[in-house]
């Protein structure tokens, strides 16, 4: 491992350019092609030209994560940002709000609704986007509609064995992915609103983890369980997925930082993370390995790189459990290299060898993001 001096100097560098990336580079041409000005919310993915891909939908999900990077964007003084956060949270609060409590998931290209369903994974980037909005706008309403959002998901969506339902109506098989999501929102509302029901719901997410989630024995967590929180086993084998590991390790942390609490794992998630899910020979993460450790899935996709940066600058440098954070980046920037700037190649094709010629999805602009602020502030 390099001396401290020049691994700091190093991660200052890669923190320099990847806000050039983010600030100059990406977000104008996000904010020139991505928002969809004439009939609201944001457009699903970019070309390589540029132009908007021809899908007939709009996601929940993909407004409330532009909301939150155009809010990063507004923050660092890019034009048009701050614009199109309230463009977002307009969009968000008439056109896909539900008259029963909640928003509904999909929309057609023309505002109208397509699918009622209210999806715990969804609403909690609504509300990870509310606290982000207030953070920026100090706007009281905004912090009402949070607060009514917890309270909808805390009484119309709890489920009986611990946690949440996966949607209204109910679905299965029950999955981590979006518990993990509700405990980065209400980290963003302890951070950002400051109410102490977010505080409280943090314990209790923090709660399932441990209780329901981690495997100390081995250090993973499943992806997919059943009703009653037992792990989906295909073939006496549980999948889990690097990337959500190096999430959850980041999030632990965070609710440290923000809550005081000391929720152990982090550092054996992102150790199994890197031991099994990390590709010697691509320097790529994998899709998927089961808990023994053999690949389930070798597929790769730029938004684990982004939680393995995360997980990487605030894990404990004596371990480097989760590796180091220059080397992260490394990874990362590779994704967001050889395409026209601000865009991004979305897989690594593992047969092929090389980057595939995906559209850009919205919706990867939010791990971006989150993984840039995140090396800023640690750079600094």
């Amino acid at each position: 491992m390099p001396d401290f001096a020049t691994s700091s100097r190093d991660l200052r560098h890669c923190a320099d350019s990847a806000g050039e990336w983010l600030f100059e580079q990406a977000l104008p041409v996000w904010l020139r092609h991505g928002v969809d000005r004439r009939l609201g919310g944001f457009h699903e993915a970019l070309g390589c030209d540029g132009r908007p891909s021809d899908v007939d939908f709009k996601r929940l999900r993909v407004a409330a994560r532009q909301v939150y990077v155009f809010v990063a964007g507004a923050e660092h003084g890019v034009a048009g940002a701050r614009e199109a956060v309230d463009h977002g949270l307009e969009f968000i609060l008439t056109t896909m709000r539900h008259p029963d409590g909640g928003f509904v998931s999909r929309c057609g290209r023309d505002g109208q609704i397509t699918d009622t369903t209210r999806d715990l994974y969804d609403l909690a980037f609504v509300l990870f986007a509310l606290a982000h909005g207030f953070r920026l706008t100090a706007d009281a309403a905004l912090r009402h509609e949070a607060l009514a959002l917890l309270r909808f998901i805390r009484a119309e969506m709890s489920h009986p064995v611990g946690g949440y339902h996966e949607s209204v109506p109910p679905r299965l098989p029950r999955r981590q992915n979006p518990h993990m999501h509700l405990l980065e929102a209400a980290l963003a509302g302890v951070e950002h609103i400051g109410d102490p029901a977010f505080a409280g719901f943090c314990d209790e997410l923090a709660d399932l983890y441990e209780q329901r989630l981690f495997d100390a024995e081995t250090g993973t967590l499943g992806e997919y369980y059943a009703d009653d929180w037992r792990p989906h086993c295909p073939d006496g084998r549980i999948v889990t997925e690097p990337g959500h590991h190096l999430e959850w390790a980041w999030l632990l942390a965070e609710t440290q930082r923000l809550c005081g609490r000391r929720v152990h794992g982090a550092d054996a998630l992102a150790g199994f993370a890197l031991r099994h899910g990390l590709d010697p020979a691509s320097g790529f993460l994998r899709g998927e390995v089961f808990s023994n450790g053999d690949v389930a899935n070798s597929s790769v996709r730029i938004w684990a790189h982004c939680e393995w940066l995360k997980a990487a600058v605030v894990l404990d440098s004596s371990s480097r459990e989760a590796g180091d954070p220059v080397v992260a980046w490394r990874a990362l920037s590779r994704f967001l290299g050889g395409r026209p700037h601000g865009l991004w190649f979305e897989r690594w094709d593992h047969a092929a060898g090389g980057f595939t010629d995906d559209p850009a999805p919205a919706s990867s602009l939010y791990h971006i993001t989150s993984a840039i602020v995140a090396l800023r502030r640690y750079a600094r």
